[in-house]
C-alpha cells in the first residue's frame, strides 16, 4: 500500500489509525529510523491528515485541497511549528524551544504550543535533527512533555532512541520506522527522476541500506572511483595514514564549497571504510565474503596481510563508527580526518 505517496511506512500508518479511532493518541512521539526514509515526510502527512477539515482525522486520508491541506503543503499553517538545527550549527538552539533568554517561555516552541490553535482542531509540532538536541535543549522541553496542552502533538524525529537522553524517551512514545525495501528506494529513484536507468537505480539501491538520502548521495560517480581507491589503502599490510588523509580530505574539498555536500561525502567514505572492516570482522572469523567484487577482492588481499585478527577489525569497526557520529557536530574537518586514520593505522 503507498499512503499518499509514501512507500514502506503500512504498519505506522495503521498504528496511528487505531490511536486514533480510539481516541487514545499519545501526545509526544519519537520517530526512530535511519536516515532518508521518509520520517519527516510523514510526519508532515499525519499533521496534514490530522487538520484537514474535510475528513475526519482518524480516517489518516487528508483531502489535499482544503484550505489547511493546502496550507501544510505550503509550509504556512498557522498551527504547525517546525524546529530543526541550523545550518552550520552542532546543536537545536535552546532559544527556537524556550525563547531568547530575555524573553524565556514568552516565545519558542514551547510556548506557542500551549497556545489556542488559531484554525481549530490541533496545535503540532515537529521537532528535526532531535539528535542535536543539548542537555539543556532536551531538559527545556520537559514541562511540555509531562503537562501537554490539550490538542497538542509534539513529534521528535531522530535516528536511535540512545541518542536522546532517558528523560525524553521515557516521555514519548517510540515509532519505530524500517528502513526501506531495496526495490522501494529503486522505484523512488527513478519515480522521483533522480536516476533515469532503472539497472542503476536498482544498484544504487542496494548500497543503500534502505535510505533514500544515501542513494542519492551514492549517485555521484566519482565517490566508487574513490571507494576502490580507499579499500586499496586500507587493505595494505601497513595503513600509510598521513598520505591516506591528504587523499581524502583533497577528494572532500572537491565536493563544493559549502559544508553540507563536504559533509555527505565525507560521511559516505567514513562509511565505506565502515563497510570494509565490518565485512573484515567475518572474513577473519571465517565467514563467508561478500558478493560485492570490488570489496571482495580487496577483502582477500587483506585477510591475508591481516595481524590483529577479528578483535582488532572490530576495533577499527568502531573508530568508524565514532568518527561517523562526529562528522555533523561540526567537528574541525582536517582533525577528524586526520585523527580518524592515525587511529586505524595504530590499531592495524
Amino acid at each position: 500500500m503507498v499512503w499518499h505517496g509514501i512507500q514502506g511506512h503500512d504498519t505506522v500508518v495503521e498504528q496511528f489509525r487505531r490511536a486514533l479511532e480510539r481516541g487514545r493518541l499519545a501526545s509526544s512521539f519519537l520517530f526512530g529510523g535511519p536516515a532518508g526514509i521518509g520520517k519527516r515526510t510523514f510526519a508532515l502527512k499525519l499533521a496534514q491528515a490530522m487538520l484537514c477539515e474535510r475528513r475526519p482525522e482518524e480516517a489518516m486520508d487528508p483531502c489535499e485541497m482544503c484550505p489547511p491541506c493546502t496550507m501544510v503543503l505550503a509550509g504556512t499553517h498557522p498551527d504547525i511549528m517546525r524546529v530543526s538545527r541550523p545550518e552550520g550549527k552542532s546543536e537545536i538552539p535552546v532559544a527556537l524551544l524556550i525563547g531568547e533568554k530575555d524573553r524565556r517561555m514568552r516565545e519558542g516552541m514551547c510556548h506557542d504550543i500551549g497556545l489556542k490553535p488559531f484554525m481549530g482542531g490541533r496545535k503540532i509540532a515537529i521537532i528535526d535533527d532531535a539528535d542535536f538536541l543539548n542537555e539543556e535543549g532536551a531538559n527545556s522541553l520537559l514541562k511540555t512533555l509531562e503537562e501537554p496542552p490539550p490538542r497538542s502533538v509534539l513529534v521528535l524525529i531522530g535516528t536511535s532512541p540512545a541518542k536522546q537522553l532517558p528523560t525524553i524517551r521515557s516521555r514519548c512514545q517510540l515509532i519505530r520506522f524500517r528502513p526501506l525495501e531495496t526495490e522501494v528506494v529503486a522505484e523512488l529513484l527513478v519515480s522521483k527522476g533522480l536516476v533515469s536507468d532503472i539497472s542503476e537505480a536498482s544498484r544504487l539501491a542496494r548500497y543503500a541500506e534502505g535510505s533514500l538520502q544515501r542513494a542519492v548521495e551514492l549517485a555521484d560517480p566519482d565517490l566508487w572511483n574513490f571507494r576502490r581507491t580507499l579499500f586499496e589503502r586500507l587493505s595494505a599490510s601497513i595503513l600509510e595514514s598521513v598520505s591516506l588523509a591528504q587523499s581524502v580530505s583533497a577528494f572532500v574539498e572537491e565536493a563544493g564549497k559549502e559544508a553540507p555536500p563536504r559533509r555527505a561525502r565525507l560521511r559516505q567514505i567514513v562509511g565505506f571504510a565502515a563497510d570494509f572492516y565490518r565485512h573484515l570482522v567475518h572474513a577473519t572469523s571465517g565467514s563467508p565474503l561478500p558478493d560485492d567484487a570490488d570489496l571482495r577482492r580487496f577483502l582477500e588481499q587483506a585477510r591475508g596481510r591481516w595481524r590483529g585478527g577479528p578483535t582488532a577489525a572490530a576495533t577499527c569497526l568502531d573508530r568508524c563508527l565514532d568518527a561517523a557520529s562526529q562528522i555533523d557536530r561540526n567537528a574541525n574537518q582536517t582533525t577528524l580526518i586526520e585523527a580518524w586514520l592515525d587511529d586505524l593505522s595504530a590499531a592495524t
